[in-house]
Parts: structure tokens; C-alpha cells; sequence
């Protein structure tokens, strides 16, 4: 790995927008599959995903669902279940209840939640099985109360023909009743415009790759979306006191995602940073997605180094990583001055793993700098409010001329008289 000082170090980051090309074929796949339906989508995934399908063969059957529980370990089943249990906990702890206020004079204000009718949630299949995914986005939405959520999923995982069984099962046991084998852009076109197979959404959540980026922004407008991912990020902030195969074992562990992840250590410690770049190269050698995580770790990986732990924070702040790691000696006294990340995992026990599959709190984490301004996917995600104004006749006398002053000082005239036709009317 790189280790240079953290000012020599780019830290503006950039939301990808994609190359001209990948938009243009895009927006057609968009285009075509709002024009076409089921034979754009069966044309597309023929040509793309090298899966010849018809309309029926597009919904996931129960029977394909049983068969997958048969190919699956009990080792498995055991802890996917017990994983929806904490991502179920964790997320029971969001919900909110509309509200209403009534004050003396008669008026009524309050907040109505209700959940969106029907999500559709993507589960990305190009070069691995995410079944962790599928928990993630499933469960907040039930949560919610969203009582349609439909998943869809390329037609083959991982380069291996047939949807990944783990996939399967842990759409079943998180409780998805409406299950599509199709991927890519036209997939996420399918959701959010409709086909004779696929109803429209209201929202199209969970990630993908560049492509699914693209088409999410695209419909974004016709449907609502999550966010637009970028590739995962994990920066570490450790002192002499961190465990340096740990913190090269948690760098390697967002490298292997992808050959665009971005995995960097923050610390003052040179002897650190030292011992950490030999330890990622050994731990390195014997991974089995070496190529991907190699890739990434030169082209992503750095560590910098910083004078303080308080400088580092400043680095982490500018960073705003989608995962954080503290590794210090006593990481809660830092913890107030974390202004943007997207989960923080705090002591030697609290590895990025921990967090993406099993703790409970949402795996579906802003990237690309944008935890400055955004959320992990929670439950609020999957909700609407409706704003309820009732107001009284003694509110509406009292109030109405300071009302007109307002509409009336925007030029909107006839804003003021729907109000002084009410006080006319009403003696005044």
C-alpha cells in the first residue's frame, strides 16, 4: 500500500456519473422496456445476460424456492435466520407513529406515516451472491408496514448459471412473496415503469454496479430511489495500539468487493503504517479473489499518516467514508468528534463484517463522500408523510390578516382574498 501524508492525498470525492456511452445505452434500455414491456426486458436479458426466457419464465417459482432450501447448508439457514432477527431488532427501534396536536383554540396540526405500497429491491448477482442484501433492504420495508415488495435479481450469479440458492432462501425467510430472474438496467426499467409481467413500483432500492447506478438516476422522478452507490469504502483511524493484522484483514475486506473499492488507513503511527502495507501484502497472497482485491488496493489503497488522532478526524470528516473503523486505544472519547460516516465501528471486535451481516444496523450505506449529507437505508426510507391541518374558525379570525400580509407581499393576490373572503363572510 501507499503510505504518504494525508495532505498529499486527494480527498475530494466524486458521485460517478459514467462515461457518455454508458448513459446513452442506458437511457435505451430505459426507453425500450417503457416502450416494449416483457419483449424489450426478454430481448435484454437474452442479449445481456445470455438467458434466453419467456414471460412466464420470468417469476421465480415456489417450487425453485423449495429446491433452493434443499441446496443450502444448515449452517447457513441458522445464520441467515438469526441475522433477520438482529436486522429486525435493530430496525423495530425506528419506527414512528403519526402524530396529531390539538391546541387550545380549536386547530389541529399533525403528521400522518404511512408505508410506500410497493418497493421493488435489486440484488446485484455479477460477480458475487449478496443474500446479506436481500435482508437489508427486505426488512426495513416490512417494517414499515410496505405490504408489496417485489425482488429481482439477475439470471445467473456469479458467472453460474441459475440465481444463487442463498439468494432465494434469504429472500423467502425474510418473507418475499414476488420474485423476477432479471437484471441489469432493464431490470430497474421494469420496476420503475411496469411491464405486462412486472407491476411498477413506488420505490427501487438495493445496489449494483455502474449500469444499475445509471438506471436508478435515470427513473429517478417517475419512481423514488435509495441513493446512487458508488463502490464500497472502508477507512481505518488507528493508533500504536491497533492490531496490525486486523486492520490489514478489515482493509482487504472492502478491497475484495470490487477493483474500485477504496480501502485506507488513517493513523499517526508510522511503525503502523509500516506494519499494516507488509501485512495486506502477505494476507494478499492468499485470498481467493486476489485479482479483484490487488486491483483495487493499488489503484484505492493508501495509508496516511497524520500528526494526531484529532488530525486524523479531520481527515475521516473529509473523507465522510461510507464504513469507519476506530482501532485506538480508547475509541468513545473520539467518537463526538465524528461528524460524517456512514456506520462506525468502534474497538478490535467490531470488524466491518460484524456490521454487514449479523449485528443489525443497515448494510446499505451512503458512499462516495455523500454520508456528509445522507443515511444508511432505514425505515423512514420506506415511508410517506401527509402533513394535517385542521383549522378552527377562532385561528382563522385571529391569524388571517397576518396570512394576507404574507400573500400579499409575494404578489399573490388571490392567495389573500381565498382568506378575506373567509373573514368578510365571517363578520369581519
Amino acid at each position: 500500500m501507499r503510505i504518504m501524508r494525508a495532505e498529499q492525498f486527494g480527498l475530494k470525492r466524486e458521485v460517478e456519473y459514467g462515461s457518455p456511452e454508458q448513459n446513452e445505452v442506458v437511457r435505451t434500455i430505459i426507453a425500450d422496456v417503457r416502450k416494449e414491456g416483457d419483449a424489450a426486458l426478454l430481448r435484454y436479458t437474452a442479449k445481456l445476460d445470455r438467458a434466453e426466457l419467456t414471460a412466464a419464465e420470468l417469476r421465480v417459482t415456489q417450487a425453485e424456492i423449495d429446491a433452493a432450501y434443499e441446496q443450502v447448508d444448515a449452517a447457513f439457514l441458522t445464520a441467515i435466520r438469526e441475522a433477520a432477527v438482529n436486522i429486525r431488532s435493530f430496525h423495530e427501534k425506528q419506527k414512528r407513529n403519526s402524530w396529531m396536536d390539538l391546541q387550545p383554540d380549536g386547530t389541529l396540526l399533525g403528521q400522518i406515516l404511512r408505508p410506500l405500497k410497493r418497493v421493488g429491491v435489486y440484488v446485484p448477482g455479477g460477480k458475487a451472491a449478496y443474500p446479506s442484501s436481500v435482508l437489508m433492504n427486505v426488512i426495513p420495508a416490512q417494517v414499515a408496514g410496505v405490504p408489496e415488495i417485489v425482488m429481482v435479481t439477475p439470471p445467473s450469479t456469479g458467472g453460474r448459471d441459475g440465481i444463487d440458492p442463498g439468494i432465494l432462501v434469504a429472500a423467502a425467510e425474510a418473507g418475499v412473496k414476488e420474485m423476477y430472474r432479471v437484471g441489469g438496467a432493464q431490470a430497474i426499467a421494469a420496476l420503475a415503469h411496469g411491464t405486462e409481467t412486472i407491476a411498477p413500483v413506488d420505490k427501487i432500492c438495493g445496489p449494483g454496479n455502474i449500469y444499475i447506478a445509471l438506471a436508478k438516476r435515470e427513473v429517478f422522478g417517475a419512481v423514488d430511489i435509495d441513493s446512487i452507490a458508488g463502490p464500497s469504502e472502508i477507512v481505518v483511524l488507528a493508533d500504536e495500539s491497533a492490531d496490525p493484522a486486523y486492520i490489514a484483514a478489515d482493509l482487504l475486506s472492502q478491497a475484495e468487493h470490487d477493483e474500485m473499492a477504496s480501502s485506507i488507513l488513517v493513523t499517526p503511527s508510522e511503525q503502523l503504517a509500516s506494519a499494516v502495507a507488509a501485512e495486506v501484502e502477505r494476507q494478499l497472497a492468499t485470498l481467493p479473489r486476489q485479482a479483484i482485491a490487488r486491483a483495487s488496493i493499488d489503484s484505492y489503497g493508501a495509508v496516511l499518516m497524520v500528526d494526531s488522532l484529532e488530525a486524523g478526524i479531520d481527515v475521516v470528516n473529509k473523507l465522510a467514508p461510507e464504513h469507519l473503523e476506530v482501532l485506538t486505544a480508547d475509541p468513545m472519547r473520539l467518537l463526538g468528534l465524528i461528524e460524517n460516516a456512514g456506520a462506525i465501528f468502534l474497538g478490535p471486535y467490531s470488524s466491518e463484517p460484524v456490521g454487514d451481516y449479523f449485528a443489525g444496523p443497515n448494510h446499505i450505506i451512503p458512499t462516495n463522500g455523500t454520508a456528509r449529507f445522507s443515511s444508511p437505508v432505514n425505515v423512514d426510507d420506506f415511508l410517506k408523510k401527509s402533513s394535517l391541518i385542521y383549522y378552527s374558525k377562532e385561528a382563522l379570525l385571529a391569524n388571517g390578516d397576518k396570512i394576507m400580509t404574507l400573500a400579499r407581499q409575494e404578489g399573490l393576490e388571490a392567495h389573500a382574498r381565498a382568506i378575506q373572503i373567509r373573514l368578510e363572510r365571517e363578520g369581519r
